[in-house]
């Protein structure tokens, strides 16, 4: 057997006895870690595997985002809050993502939805106010970044 259908054999197996759980928790580990490249690839099968996971979708879209790529990770948080309209945190993530594109206008859309999905202010909605004002007070020169 050649090496690139070894390879072929062992992702299929993977495919199949791997569970979706244990690649999602894989791929968490490694955006903790920083590793968002290593992490894209595994969510990307989470979401193949699981097409209704808007956590995963959100996970996804969030590494892309980090790996410095946000253009490519608003469709990605668009697909996680069809699946889930009151996802807090694709809301907040996708803000940031829009603010790193300059468009404080979707940003701060999301910012009112998150104020009238938190009863109470909540942690994402925070988080995303901090982000907008930091970057109306800095003219946008402060965006999120890639590495924070």
């Amino acid at each position: 057997m050649t090496t690139t259908w070894r390879k072929l054999v062992v992702a299929l197996l993977a495919l199949l006895i791997i569970p979706a759980f244990a690649l999602a928790d894989a791929a968490v580990q490694a955006i903790e870690a920083k590793q968002f490249a290593r992490a894209i690839p595994m969510l990307e099968n989470v979401v193949k595997r699981e097409p209704g996971n808007a956590d995963a979708y959100n996970w996804l879209a969030f590494a892309t985002r980090k790996n410095g790529d946000p253009k490519a990770s608003i469709p990605i948080y668009q697909k996680a809050l069809a699946i889930d309209p009151r996802h807090r945190g694709a809301h907040e993530y996708i803000g940031e993502a829009y603010l790193a594109l300059d468009d404080l206008a979707n940003a701060k859309e999301h910012l009112k939805r998150l104020d009238k999905l938190c009863l109470f202010s909540c942690e994402q909605y925070r988080d995303l106010k901090k982000a907008v004002e930091a970057y109306e007070k800095s003219n946008g020169k402060v965006k999120p970044t890639a590495s924070n």
